[in-house]
């Protein structure tokens, strides 16, 4: 989404609406402070043409009438200097404080909204895990500062300027007319600066995206890149995106300082022209016009090009705003994005399942489901087995309603799935993956992040269930131990303590036990044989022991459903399943195992 500058005042308005009092208390601190910044000005104007009249009295001037001149002229400009010091104080601090909690507002609005998102949303291009760090960070940190410029920039150097060039028309029209002239000379060329630098700003912010991207690749992938030797390959490659984002920045900053002399220039105009013009009208005399006069007109005029002068900062910032803005509030009103849900919570939850002729591709386009029909049913165990990339996952990111099908339908207890409340479908499901997140934070809290009602001894119970219980209980801190401290394989059974501690009616397994070794995975498998009885439970793996003992298989092989049966059924039909099951026997060398264990027993 394209934003101007009005759209993005529209868009941050509803953020700082709710600090109207922030506003108002502004409001008036600026109105003070535009006052105090004129005091200056009507001082030196009036002082000027009392020292002259003093100079000019036959005999000179008196020193008793000095003293008090300057004793009073002393008073006022230190006064003025307290109120203002005090003015700007309150200025800043309220204009900051309401900065800070925008920002607030902001982080926990884009937070709730992508919690909102379907899965679909964090596949798509541009929506890596880097770039949408960037676009949420940089987007906030713009806008924060838009709204902390307007308040303590923009709002009283405007203020100070209108007030100034007020009081100079009130003075003399046509040293007004020469000011209010070089005002939108100065306005267009800034106009002009921004409209040639705006496609050099959107660059730049790709840029960021990308390198923060590429950085969080490196530190995910490090293992990955040393074990390889790509230290230099890597380096080189954030050299060129380094490299990229540097020339043009380069060449933006080039035309930024160009245009930014342009401005001084026009604004230097300004002040010669309106002293010369002052100058002439004292020469020939012009009523109202005296020698402290030029020099009102000049601080006058100063307060009117001090907006000028700031400009140039305050317009590149709104110009950054805009760019991060368009993807910041890309994701607020990313409507279609949003999860949908619908109203269906029945009290009891069976678990059958059925799909019909669904299709489905993923965002980036790739399909990985081609006419699927298949049932699950309610309080069976059903395998989905095939090769890496059949569409085994798939078909568990569909039933979780992580995905919608392009074309066909799934049915749950026979209602459609997205008839069903997404919330409560998900309360009555557990999900075990291969690789599962563990939090920043205890053992015990990841654990009863599977039931947050959850007590300490369902905590321990569940840690029992997943055979992790002995190891925590030799840590030093026990279950207070962090969770990022434990290895792959413990937090994996962390994991599987997660869903023993939800105990859904409904289970899914991907790969539960593909990271522990042969001990752990017998132990496991005991304690899911355990948990399975009754339930409806989905397991996806390429370990023989667990699909064998399956209601069910579906064997699938480049996202169709080729086989289905039983495992006795299926496995004497032949094709693949038979090749899969014969593979995975020979590669644990069954016949060489089953002759070890027979000579022991003999």
């Amino acid at each position: 989404m394209k934003m101007n500058i009005w759209g993005l005042l529209r868009n941050i308005l509803p953020f700082v609406l709710p600090y109207r009092w922030l506003i108002v208390v502004t409001l008036v601190l600026t109105l003070i402070g535009s006052l105090m910044a004129q005091v200056n000005a009507v001082v030196l104007d009036r002082a000027v043409d009392a020292i002259n009249a003093m100079m000019q009295q036959p005999g000179g001037f008196h020193w008793g009438e000095a003293v008090r001149l300057l004793s009073v002229i002393s008073f006022i400009l230190l006064g003025k200097e307290v109120v203002g010091a005090v003015v700007t104080f309150c200025q800043r601090y309220y204009g900051e404080r309401m900065r800070i909690l925008v920002s607030r507002d902001m982080s926990l609005r884009v937070v709730d909204r992508i919690l909102s998102f379907r899965m679909a949303f964090f596949g798509s291009e541009g929506n890596e895990t880097g770039k949408l760090q960037s676009r949420i960070d940089r987007g906030i940190m713009s806008m924060s500062n838009t709204v902390n410029n307007f308040f303590i920039e923009i709002l009283p150097l405007f203020t100070s300027a209108i007030l100034a060039l007020g009081l100079m028309f009130a003075a003399n029209v046509y040293v007004g007319l020469v000011a209010l002239c070089i005002v939108p000379l100065y306005f267009w060329v800034t106009y002009i600066q921004a409209s040639r630098m705006k496609g050099g700003r959107r660059g730049i912010f790709g840029g960021h995206q990308a390198v923060s991207q590429g950085i969080l690749g490196i530190i995910e992938s490090i293992t990955v890149i040393k074990s390889f030797n790509r230290e230099q390959t890597e380096a080189e490659r954030q050299a060129a995106l380094q490299q990229s984002m540097t020339d043009l920045q380069l060449n933006t900053r080039k035309q930024a300082y160009l245009f930014n002399g342009l401005k001084s220039f026009l604004e230097q105009i300004g002040t010669v022209l309106i002293i010369i013009l002052t100058a002439y009208l004292v020469l020939i005399d012009y009523p109202g016009m005296s020698i402290g006069k030029i020099m009102y007109h000049v601080m006058l005029f100063a307060n009117v090009s001090a907006p000028i002068r700031q400009l140039h900062r305050i317009y590149d910032d709104m110009n950054d705003a805009l760019i991060y803005a368009e993807g910041f509030f890309g994701i607020l009103h990313a409507e279609d994005e949003v999860e949908a849900s619908g109203k269906h919570h029945p009290a009891e939850v069976k678990g059958d399942f059925e799909l019909r002729n669904v299709d489905f591709t993923y965002p980036g386009g790739t399909q990985a489901l081609f006419d699927v029909s298949l049932h699950i049913q309610s309080g069976k165990i059903t395998a989905l087995v095939g090769l890496s990339g059949a569409g085994k996952s798939t078909i568990v990111n569909l039933l979780d309603k992580f995905y919608l099908p392009q074309r066909g339908s799934i049915l749950l207890d026979g209602h459609e799935l997205t008839e069903w409340d997404t919330q409560w479908l998900r309360e009555n499901v557990g999900l075990v993956l291969q690789k599962n997140h563990i939090f920043d934070g205890t053992i015990e809290e990841n654990i009863r992040y599977g039931c947050p009602s959850a007590t300490h001894d369902d905590v321990v119970q569940a840690a029992r269930q997943a055979y992790i219980y002995d190891q925590i209980m030799q840590l030093p801190r026990g279950f207070e131990t962090s969770a990022l401290q434990l290895s792959g394989g413990q937090q994996q059974r962390i994991a599987i303590a997660r869903m023993f501690i939800k105990n859904p009616p409904i289970i899914f397994l991907d790969e539960p036990t593909a990271s522990l070794d042969a001990i752990a995975s017998e132990q496991i498998k005991a304690s899911i044989d355990a948990i399975k009885k009754g339930r409806t439970v989905i397991i996806i793996s390429h370990n023989i022991g667990q699909i064998i003992d399956a209601d069910q298989i579906y064997v699938l092989q480049q996202g169709r459903v080729v086989q289905s049966g039983s495992p006795e059924e299926v496995y004497r039909e032949g094709g693949l399943y038979k090749e899969i099951f014969d593979a995975s026997a020979s590669s644990m060398n069954v016949d060489k195992i089953a002759s070890i264990t027979s000579s022991a027993e003999h």
